[in-house]
């Protein structure tokens, strides 16, 4: 119907995947609402009385010109000149209170939300990493919750605001004019159908901009960190890197100007609904006051009335629009607090004592994922992380699925059985993707064998804690990671209890004390971009000496 033109580009995708605002999903926002409850309760009674205090202007108005003025009343002038001052004072000390009282239910919310995103992210096992970029990671954290803040903050506060205005200037009108009241509200259809349709626009539009935002973040992310950037230089890939950067801010950029531009459209049919209503009442009204049915300051005080229906009306049929693209910020949030956890703690884990360090794989196997290309978190959610072979798929506008990857049982570790006794140093030797690494990172849980069992001293590694597991075992990395911190502090990580004696005989015994105090700064130099830079920084050395300062019972390297 629509082929062309402005309508084509605002209106591209607009089929594709609509989600709703569903009854769970408000549900599921509110529990994290639930414990501010009394403040929220608070929060409404503020609105109400700015909403009241807001409809006494008209009021006072009407009385100066059809009471006051004409009966020369100057004591009663008076007051009501001070009462037009007094009551916007009021309102705007009471609307001082409101904002406080909903910033901290806003940001109590977003705070208990985002620490809740950050725990689960946390817990994950190292799959979920490999298979997600740390820009989507980041996107979500930051983009995606401040996103639901403004739908706490200012999307639902403004809508509370708007139905309490709408409902008492409505009644005030009804009293002072039925007839006059109706016509004002002849344009109420128009106000609705613009609502439906450019909301789920908007909404669409919405998820399309996080999710290009998402793919702007991973790939800043990927190229600007140290290993990125070398790989870049090192192959000389500047100019492809610039025009990938540039594709994906391309496509940031234009979902922008959709989104405004449909914002714009949407506004304009608003304000020429509202012009109309307008037109119409003084049209009316004029007729009335000029026949000696209604006074001038019924007229005054009813086009007063008018714009403090309409300004809240307005308001509310946008609320839609709003909370529907607010709402996309909690569902992306909510995708990835529902995915499930890969190594989890039994109910019945037990503390396991100071290990002696017996180890026994028994017929264990492991697979990766066999991805054909990197997963993104919308991807991941849908991911079930056991059972054979598995597809993750991903919706297309029709409503079918296509697979984005597939896992297919290629073995990294097949039918494993050895055992390994307390003390004894053990070698494991073969080409690249023969399972080494895997091994290790089996025996902390940092993954789960797809079949078979993994003992420590006779324990089923599943039956121990984890925090248990991780004092017992101690690794080092081939590429240790330093946090931009202080050598003091990126050793005792694994322990930050440890004392400055503990510090130094760990460090001696990876051999780096003397090269430590040779630095200006001695412990307190900082590692990082600010300061040591990292390749001076011996890390392998390092990532041992962090491993002693743990005191695990038999640190090693891995």
């Amino acid at each position: 119907m629509h082929d062309g033109g402005w309508w084509a580009f605002i209106s591209h995708d607009e089929k594709a995947g609509r989600p709703k605002v569903s009854g769970d999903l408000v549900r599921r926002v509110w529990q994290y609402a639930r414990p501010y409850q009394g403040q929220i309760v608070i929060l409404l009674i503020t609105i109400g009385v700015i909403s009241s205090l807001s409809l006494l202007t008209p009021l006072i108005l009407r009385d100066l010109i059809d009471v006051t003025i004409p009966s020369a009343n100057r004591t009663r002038l008076n007051w009501l000149a001070l009462a037009l001052v007094a009551v916007p004072i009021i309102n705007g000390l009471v609307g001082v209170v409101q904002r406080r009282i909903s910033s901290q239910v806003g940001e109590g919310m977003i705070y208990d939300l985002r620490r809740s995103l950050y725990h689960h992210m946390q817990s994950m096992s190292l799959r979920f990493f490999t298979n997600t970029r740390t820009g989507e990671l980041m996107s979500r954290l930051n983009n995606d919750v401040i996103g639901a803040q403004q739908a706490v903050t200012g999307t639902l506060v403004t809508f509370a605001s708007n139905v309490f205005s709408v409902i008492a200037t409505m009644i005030i009108m009804m009293a002072m004019e039925w007839r006059l009241t109706l016509v004002a509200l002849i344009i109420l259809p128009v106000f609705i159908v613009l609502a439906r349709r450019v909301g789920r626009l908007l909404r669409d539009i919405r998820r399309e901009s996080m999710e290009h935002s998402a793919e702007l973040n991973a790939a800043m992310n990927e190229t600007l960190n140290v290993s990125g950037a070398l790989l870049v230089k090192l192959f000389g890939q500047e100019r492809r890197e610039l025009d990938r950067f540039s594709g994906h801010a391309r496509d940031v950029r234009d979902v922008g100007i959709r989104s405004a531009v449909v914002g714009r459209w949407f506004m304009m049919g608003l304000g020429v609904a509202t012009a109309i209503g307008t037109a119409l009442i003084f049209w009316l009204g004029g007729i009335l006051v000029l026949e000696g049915t209604f006074t001038l300051g019924l007229i005054v005080a009813f086009s007063a009335l008018l714009g403090q229906l309409y300004g809240p009306l307005t308001a509310l049929t946008n609320a839609p629009v709003q909370l529907a693209q607010s709402m996309v910020s909690f569902e992306r949030v909510f995708e990835v607090l529902d995915i499930p956890l890969e190594i989890e703690e039994r109910p019945d884990a037990r503390a396991l004592p100071e290990a002696q360090g017996a180890i026994e794989f028994e017929h264990v196997y492991f697979a990766y994922d066999d991805e054909t290309k990197p997963a993104g978190l919308s991807d991941v959610a849908r991911f079930s992380w056991r059972g054979g072979a598995q597809h993750l798929k991903r919706g297309k506008a029709d409503g079918s699925e296509s697979p984005t990857f597939v896992s297919s049982r290629r073995w990294a570790v097949a039918d494993l059985t050895v055992k390994i006794q307390p003390g004894e140093l053990v070698a494991l030797v073969g080409p690249s993707g023969a399972g080494k690494s895997t091994i290790t990172y089996l025996l902390p849980r940092l993954y789960d064998p797809s079949e078979g069992t993994i003992r420590l001293d006779g324990h089923d590694l599943r039956d121990l804690q984890l925090r248990s597991l991780a004092e017992n075992i101690g690794m080092v990395t081939q590429d240790t990671y330093l946090f931009y911190d202080t050598i003091r502090q990126n050793l005792i990580y694994a322990r930050p209890d440890a004392t400055q004696a503990e510090v130094e005989a760990a460090a001696r015994a990876a051999k780096i004390h003397d090269f430590i105090l040779e630095l200006p700064q001695g412990y307190d130099t900082p590692v990082g971009e600010r300061g040591l830079p990292p390749e001076r920084w011996r890390t392998s050395a390092g990532g041992y000496c962090s491993c002693a300062s743990q005191k695990p019972p038999h640190p090693g390297p891995g």
